[in-house]
C-alpha cells in the first residue's frame, strides 16, 4: 500500500507543478518567445534556458513572476552582450514591473509598446545601441520611478508627456544625440504668459510637472535653449556637453552646435486653449471683428487644413512603404504571425545611397567582376565623372531576409561609414532595393589588387622588394592602430589576412572588412533555416560575438600576415601545414631567421629582419593577455626600420626597378 501511494503522491506532484507552469497568461509567454527571437547574438548564453517546451517561463534566467506564478513582473538580463532589438510585444507584459536590459548591444529604435506597461516602475535600456525617437507614449508609464537611456544613440526632441510622470525620480538621458530644448514648461514663464493669472499644476507641461524628480541627467547631448528654472536645482554638470545658453556650464563648441537650429531653442511652451480659464478664452477669442476678415480666415484656414491632412497622409503612407519592414516571427505564412519593425532613418542619412542602376551602368551591367565567394560577389566600376569603384554584393535570398538582418545590414554600414583613414578602405556607400532583391556595399577601388595576388603570383615582375614590404607593414599596422585606439567603439577586421589588405596605386596598403558579409549569412543560416545549395558557409576562424572587443584576435592576426608578407608562404598549406608552426622554430634563433624569408628576397636589412621577427613573435603568442597593443606594436615598427630606398638601391635591382615603375 505504501508503495502505491508514494507512486500517487509523486504524480500529484508532477501534474501540479505542470499545471503551474502552464498558468502564465499564453501573451506574456508569446512576448518573452518575441524577445529571444529578436536576439540574433547570445555569447553569454543568458537565454539559454528559454524553452518553453522544456521549462516553466517563470525559470528562465532574468525572468521573475508573481509569487502565484501567473505573471511575470521582473525581467532584467543586463551586462550579457546580447545583440539584436527590442520586440514590441514586449508590450504585452502588462504586469511588468521592471525592464533592465542595461550593458548590452541592442540596436534598432525603441518600441512604442513599451508605453503601454502601465505598472513599470523600472526602465533601464542604458548602454546599448538603440537609435531613433524616445516614444513619446512614454508619458503614460504613469507608475515609473526610474528611467535610464543614456548612452545610446537616441535622436529627436525630448517628448513633453515626459512630465506626466508625477512618480518619477530618477531619469537618465545622457550620450544621446538629443536635440531641441528641454521641454520644461516653467510655471513662472507660463504665468506670466497669463498675465499673472492663476496658473495650476495642471496647467503646467513638460518636466515641471515632475516634482518628484530627484536625479537627472541631460548632458552630453545637443540640447539648445535656455536652463529651465524650476531644473536649476539639479547640479550643473547635468547639463554639461550640450549646445544650451549658459554662462555658467560647460557646452559643447560652437562648430558643433552649428546643427542644432536657434529656432528651437524658444523654451517658451504651447500653450494648449483647452486648458485655459473660460474667462481668458472669451476675452480673447470674443471680441468683435469684421464679417469679411472671419469669413477670410475660415476659408484659410479650411484651405491649410486640408493641406495639412493631405500632407499628413502622404507622409504616412511613404512611411508605411519605406519605413517598416515585415519580419516573420513564425515559419508559418500567417499575417498573424508577422510584426512590424520600425528601421531608423537617421542611422544612414549620412551615408550616400546609390541606386541599382547607378551601379549597374557603372559596373558594365554587372559583368566586370574581379572576385567572388560563397557569400558574395565583387564587381569593378567607374562612376560617370567620379572615381573607380568596387561593389560588393550579398548573395542571400529575399525570403530569408527578415527583420533582424535588415537592422544588422544597417549597423553594419553605419559601422563602416564612421571609418576614415588612409590605410582603411573608404566605404562611398550602399545600395538596398527590394525590386530585384539588392544589398551591396561600395567602396572606393584600389587598383593593385590584393597583398595576397601579389604574395602568391609567380609570374617574373611581380615580387616585391623589402623596402616596399616594410612600408606595407607599416602601413597595415597604422591602419590596426586607428581601429583599435582611435575609433569609439573599436573597430575589428572580421577576417585578418592578406586578401583584406588591397594595394593602391602607390602600392599603399589598405584594409577592407569584405568579410563582414559572412556574418550576416551566418545569421541567416542560424535564423532562418539553409541558404541554399551554393555550398557550406565558411565559419570565421575568430567569432563575431564580441565584434568590438576581439581586438586580441585582430593581433595574433597581424603577426601571422607579417609572417606571410615576409616569407611569401600562405597561412596553411597542405603538404605543410601551418605556417605559424613552421616558423616558430626559426624565430627566436637570430643565426636562423633569414631561412623564413621568401626565395625571392635577395636583399635585405637584418637590422629590419629582427624587429619584424620580434614583432610577430609578440603577435602569436598563446597567451592574448600578453599580447601588445597596436599602439606599442605600430610604435615598434615606425621607430625601429628604415623604409627609405636609399638604403637598399645599392645592391637591389628590384629596388631600381620599382623606383622607376613610380616616377
Amino acid at each position: 500500500m505504501k508503495p502505491r501511494t508514494s507512486l500517487w503522491f509523486l504524480s500529484l506532484i508532477y501534474t501540479l507543478s505542470f499545471v503551474a507552469s502552464d498558468t502564465l497568461p499564453s501573451n506574456e509567454v508569446w512576448a518573452l518567445r518575441s524577445f529571444k527571437e529578436a536576439v540574433y547574438e547570445d555569447p553569454h548564453k543568458a537565454l539559454s534556458n528559454w524553452n518553453t517546451l522544456e521549462s516553466d517561463p517563470c525559470d528562465w534566467n532574468g525572468v521573475s513572476c508573481t509569487a502565484t506564478r501567473d505573471h511575470v513582473i521582473k525581467l532584467n538580463i543586463s551586462g550579457s552582450s546580447l545583440k539584436g532589438f527590442l520586440a514590441p510585444e514586449l508590450g504585452q507584459l502588462t504586469h511588468l514591473q521592471e525592464l533592465i536590459l542595461h550593458g548590452n548591444n541592442l540596436i534598432g529604435t525603441i518600441p512604442r509598446e513599451l508605453g503601454e506597461l502601465k505598472y513599470l516602475r523600472v526602465l533601464d535600456l542604458g548602454m546599448n545601441q538603440l537609435t531613433g525617437p524616445i516614444p513619446p507614449e512614454f508619458g503614460n508609464l504613469t507608475q515609473v520611478v526610474k528611467i535610464n537611456l543614456q548612452s545610446n544613440g537616441l535622436t529627436g526632441r525630448l517628448p513633453p508627456e515626459l512630465g506626466n510622470l508625477r512618480f518619477l525620480q530618477e531619469l537618465q538621458l545622457d550620450r544621446n544625440r538629443l536635440q531641441g530644448p528641454i521641454p520644461a514648461g516653467d510655471s513662472s514663464n507660463f504665468a506670466s504668459n497669463m498675465h499673472g493669472m492663476y496658473v495650476s499644476k495642471e496647467n503646467v507641461t513638460g518636466f515641471c510637472r515632475s516634482s518628484q524628480l530627484k536625479v537627472a541627467d541631460f548632458s552630453y547631448n545637443f540640447l539648445v535653449g535656455s536652463l529651465p528654472k524650476c531644473l536649476q536645482y539639479l547640479p550643473s554638470l547635468s547639463f554639461q556637453g550640450n549646445c544650451i545658453q549658459s554662462q555658467d556650464i560647460k557646452q559643447r563648441p560652437p562648430i558643433q552646435c552649428a546643427g542644432a537650429s536657434p529656432a528651437s531653442a524658444k523654451s517658451q511652451p504651447v500653450v494648449n486653449p483647452s486648458h485655459l480659464p473660460t474667462e481668458y478664452v472669451s476675452k480673447h477669442h470674443g471680441a468683435s471683428k469684421p464679417v469679411w476678415l472671419l469669413a477670410l480666415e475660415i476659408v484659410t484656414g479650411t484651405m491649410v487644413g486640408s493641406l495639412f491632412l493631405v500632407a499628413v497622409l502622404a507622409a504616412f503612407q511613404r512611411c508605411n512603404k519605406k519605413s517598416s519592414i515585415i519580419i516573420p516571427w513564425k515559419k508559418s505564412g500567417s499575417q498573424k504571425d508577422q510584426t512590424a519593425v520600425y528601421i531608423d532613418p537617421e542611422m544612414l542619412k549620412d551615408v550616400r545611397r546609390y541606386s541599382r542602376q547607378e551601379l549597374e551602368v557603372a559596373c558594365e551591367d554587372f559583368s566586370n567582376i574581379i572576385g567572388s565567394s560563397p557569400d558574395s560577389v565583387v564587381y569593378k566600376g567607374t562612376m560617370k565623372g567620379g572615381p573607380e569603384i568596387a561593389v560588393i554584393s550579398l548573395c542571400i535570398r529575399e525570403e530569408h531576409w527578415t527583420g533582424y538582418l535588415e537592422l544588422y545590414f544597417q549597423r553594419e554600414v553605419a559601422d563602416l561609414a564612421r571609418l576614415n583613414h588612409e590605410n582603411i578602405g573608404k566605404l562611398l556607400g550602399y545600395c538596398r532595393e527590394d525590386t530585384p532583391f539588392t544589398r551591396m556595399l561600395v567602396f572606393d577601388y584600389a587598383s593593385n589588387g590584393t597583398l595576397h595576388d601579389h604574395l602568391h603570383c609567380y609570374e617574373e615582375g611581380c615580387q616585391f622588394s623589402w623596402t616596399r614590404r616594410m612600408k606595407i607593414a607599416i602601413g597595415i599596422a597604422r591602419g590596426l592602430k586607428y581601429l583599435h585606439t582611435e575609433v569609439e567603439p573599436p573597430f575589428t577586421i572580421s577576417e585578418l589576412n592578406s586578401s583584406a589588405v588591397y594595394l593602391t596605386e602607390e602600392f599603399s596598403p589598405k584594409l577592407v572588412d569584405f568579410e563582414s558579409w559572412k556574418t550576416i549569412l551566418e545569421r541567416s543560416e542560424k535564423n532562418s533555416g539553409s541558404i541554399g545549395s551554393q555550398g557550406a558557409i565558411c565559419v570565421l576562424p575568430n567569432s563575431l560575438e564580441a565584434r568590438h572587443l576581439d581586438t586580441k584576435g585582430n593581433i595574433f592576426a597581424f603577426g601571422v600576415l607579417l609572417l606571410e608578407l615576409i616569407s611569401g608562404r600562405p597561412p596553411y598549406c597542405k603538404d605543410k601545414g601551418y605556417l605559424v608552426d613552421w616558423a616558430k622554430d626559426y624565430l627566436e634563433r637570430p643565426d636562423e631567421m633569414s631561412s623564413v624569408l621568401d626565395p625571392e628576397l635577395k636583399h635585405f636589412r637584418h637590422e629590419d629582419l629582427k624587429v619584424i621577427c620580434e614583432v610577430i613573435t609578440l603577435c602569436i603568442n598563446p597567451d592574448k593577455t600578453e599580447h601588445p597593443s597596436m599602439r606599442e606594436l605600430c610604435s615598434m615598427l615606425e621607430n625601429r626600420i628604415d623604409t627609405s630606398v636609399s638604403v637598399e638601391l645599392k645592391s637591389s635591382s628590384l629596388a631600381w626597378a620599382e623606383l622607376a615603375l613610380l616616377s
